[in-house]
């Protein structure tokens, strides 16, 4: 009986460390967020400011990770916050050809083309992205709130709700528009705003729900329990031996 209680309390003890340390992490994940993010918005607030300079290496710094299309990004202080394409037909809304007189096929333009006083400033990472890593942000501080409220979720389910949704927006456009013969029969198509938020809004919470869920794995009530309850399996055996002994 002391050596099961003993093994039961060796459990929970590593159940605590290992909700601890995921905690940590998941601050740690929550401030690297903050910054990524604020990052990207401080890029068009030092443009407005004036402080060119700075605003650009910070643009740069991003690059590896974004396309930074300038129809596919959010606008600070101008006249509209997106400049989407022609072809996406948002009705409403300036396309980003007519404001700036370029052709959304000279991709280099439209990566280069940071905004103007008029226009505003793009963001340093683009509508995706930015729904993606703040959603993530969001669940974070949700599951910080309710953490033993929320229960895991299955693969299947996040698989339909976080892959399949901007699995179909993103790779049916990029498909869509790429120069290939065999490609022809599909309309070309370029995704709206808000279906670019919605989307990476939605591949971000069930990631980082399923994620972060499966990390902690599932509660064992034994753990917990009140009454100390031998292992009646190796009861057996331990009177087979307390009989050779006598």
């Amino acid at each position: 009986m002391a050596k099961f209680a003993r093994k039961r309390l060796t459990k929970r003890k590593s159940k605590k460390d290992r909700d601890r340390l995921q905690r940590w992490l998941l601050v740690l994940v929550a401030i690297l967020l903050v910054v990524y993010l604020g990052g990207a918005v401080l890029a068009p607030v030092l443009m407005k400011a004036g402080h060119t300079t700075q605003a650009r290496r910070i643009y740069k710094a991003y690059q590896p990770a974004c396309h930074q299309l300038a129809y596919r990004s959010f606008f600070l202080y101008g006249e509209q916050a997106v400049y989407p394409r022609d072809l996406a037909g948002v009705k409403g809304l300036k396309s980003y050809e007519a404001v700036t007189g370029l052709s959304a096929e000279d991709i280099e333009s439209a990566k280069n083309f940071i905004g103007n006083e008029h226009l505003g400033y793009k963001t340093a990472l683009c509508q995706r992205d930015l729904a993606i890593f703040g959603s993530i942000l969001l669940f974070i501080i949700v599951y910080a709130i309710f953490e033993k409220r929320i229960k895991p979720l299955p693969w299947w389910l996040w698989f339909l709700l976080a892959v399949v949704p901007i699995g179909l927006d993103g790779f049916w456009q990029v498909l869509s528009q790429l120069d290939i013969a065999f490609l022809a029969w599909l309309p070309a198509r370029e995704s709206t705003p808000f279906l670019r938020v919605l989307t990476g809004a939605l591949f971000g919470i069930f990631s980082a729900w399923f994620i972060i869920l499966s990390f902690r794995g599932e509660e064992d009530p034994a753990l917990y329990a009140t009454e100390i309850i031998p292992d009646r399996s190796n009861l057996a055996e331990e009177a087979e031996q307390s009989d050779e002994n006598d």
